[in-house]
């Protein structure tokens, strides 16, 4: 066998490798950033301040209503614990929409939060849209860069 056939069905093979790999789809990326939602919700619910903030870039900004930006997971995770030590919080929250594009995501969703009024007990309901940016990383994996929303 001359060395150009030799080479061939090591060619052949490698690219058949290279074209088999499966890239993610936009609907795998759509499900990854859904996931991440649900995931920081479930953080919410159980009021863990720093299991919000980990789904935050090292640099991502939180801009609530009638607040300072925080930017960092740090400053995420104390605006979080705030809340959290006003008493227990239940959120319940779902995108409307979601789209990717290349590295980049956002999701427009819906939400709302239930608490306790602490003097009289009464069961307080709040509503709001929000808006998530977020950035694929280098493993893959996505991170909120921007939080906003406003009350309906």
């Amino acid at each position: 066998m001359t060395a150009g056939k030799q080479i061939f069905p090591i060619i052949f093979l490698a690219l058949l490798s290279v074209s088999c790999s499966t890239a993610p789809t936009v609907q795998d990326d759509k499900a990854a950033v859904e996931a991440v939602s649900k995931a920081r919700a479930a953080a919410f619910n159980a009021g863990d301040a720093q299991g919000i903030a980990a789904y935050f870039t090292s640099d991502g900004r939180l801009l609530a209503p009638g607040k300072p930006v925080s930017i960092g997971r740090g400053q995420v995770a104390e605006y979080y614990q705030s809340l959290f030590d006003q008493g227990p919080l239940i959120l319940e929250s779902w995108y409307e929409e979601v789209q990717v594009d290349g590295d980049l995501a956002y999701g427009r969703g819906e939400a709302r939060v239930s608490s306790l009024d602490p003097t009289t007990g009464d069961t307080l309901r709040s509503s709001s849209k929000y808006l998530n940016i977020l950035q694929r990383q280098a493993d893959g994996s996505w991170l909120t860069t921007h939080d906003i929303w406003n009350d309906n």
